[in-house]
């Protein structure tokens, strides 16, 4: 019998136990074609951009008129903006201007929203897609949406919201936020008022088409732009443009609003809306830098 030195035949018992117990190849809890849960991947954006330093001055001094005219100081001021508050910084910011001229006072709001999924099955992405659906169907413009409106328009009698191209806009509720009445609609024209921001006649007819609250397909990764006329009695109406849209797992909010100082003068949607969408196109770039 030939003889094993000790230590050899104790090395010879370990590798004999390891290989029956498969500790030194896979995990003993794994079996053949058991799938492993994958995990979503995160979202791009980890954090956000400071919102009142992400408008450049010379956008500002096109959106806030008569605050050129301002003395330095008070010129400051209103470009600075001022922050909204927030609970979490890394999660929601937002920041607000707002300028006095002779003839209107323009206000402008963006909001920035990181979408965070904590279900490690749906990405930021996906959870962000989620909460911007949601802000399109509250605005009326998702495909369901259009539908209803659809359907409502060829029912005689209907009595809910005409579509933008209606010859003439309905009121809503009085009691709905920021006014006694409030319309979206796409013209200057309301209880037979055609005076644009200016004073001039407002325009109508099939031109006024493309000023319909709508979804738009060159802002990001999804967005909307709706239009909102509200008016306390009979004193003056405040325009409203928001342009929401959504860039991977941020959604941003872009208000602008301009109130005349003559309680006859409508704001002009077009004006609104073009400048409202240069700045979310500017936002796009600025997220992407």
């Amino acid at each position: 019998m030939a003889y094993v030195p000790g230590t050899a035949l104790l090395a010879a018992l370990v590798v004999g136990c390891s290989a029956s117990t498969g500790t030194g190849g896979s995990a003993p809890d794994s079996k053949p074609g058991e799938a492993t849960a994958a995990t979503a991947a995160p979202g791009k954006y980890r954090t956000l951009l400071d919102p009142c330093r992400a408008v450049a001055s010379s956008t500002l001094k096109d959106l806030l008129p008569g605050a050129a005219e301002l003395p330095e100081d008070q010129q400051k001021k209103v470009y600075d903006g001022a922050a909204t508050v927030t609970y979490d910084t890394d999660r929601r910011v937002g920041c607000r201007w707002k300028s006095e001229a002779s003839d209107s006072s323009r206000t402008l709001f963006v909001d920035f929203e990181r979408v965070v999924s904590y279900d490690p099955s749906v990405s930021d992405d996906d959870r962000a897609r989620e909460v911007y659906g949601k802000k399109e169907a509250a605005a009326g413009l998702s495909a369901d949406a259009n539908t209803d409106a659809a359907t409502d328009a060829a029912t005689p009698g209907s009595t809910k919201k005409q579509t933008p191209s209606a010859s003439a806009s309905k009121d809503k509720n009085a009691d709905e936020p920021g006014g006694d009445s409030a319309d979206r609609n796409n013209s200057a024209n309301t209880d037979g008022i055609t005076a644009d921001s200016s004073g001039s006649s407002g325009s109508s007819g099939s031109s006024d088409e493309n000023l319909a609250p709508r979804t738009l397909d060159s802002i990001g990764d999804s967005a909307f732009l709706d239009d909102l006329l509200t008016r306390a009695g009979s004193t003056t109406q405040n325009r409203t443009v928001s342009v929401v849209f959504r860039t991977s797992n941020v959604i941003v909010t872009v208000q602008y609003t301009e109130q005349p100082t003559v309680s006859t003068v409508v704001p002009d949607s077009k004006e609104l809306q073009e400048k409202a969408q240069s700045l979310a196109r500017k936002l796009v770039e600025k997220f992407s830098e």
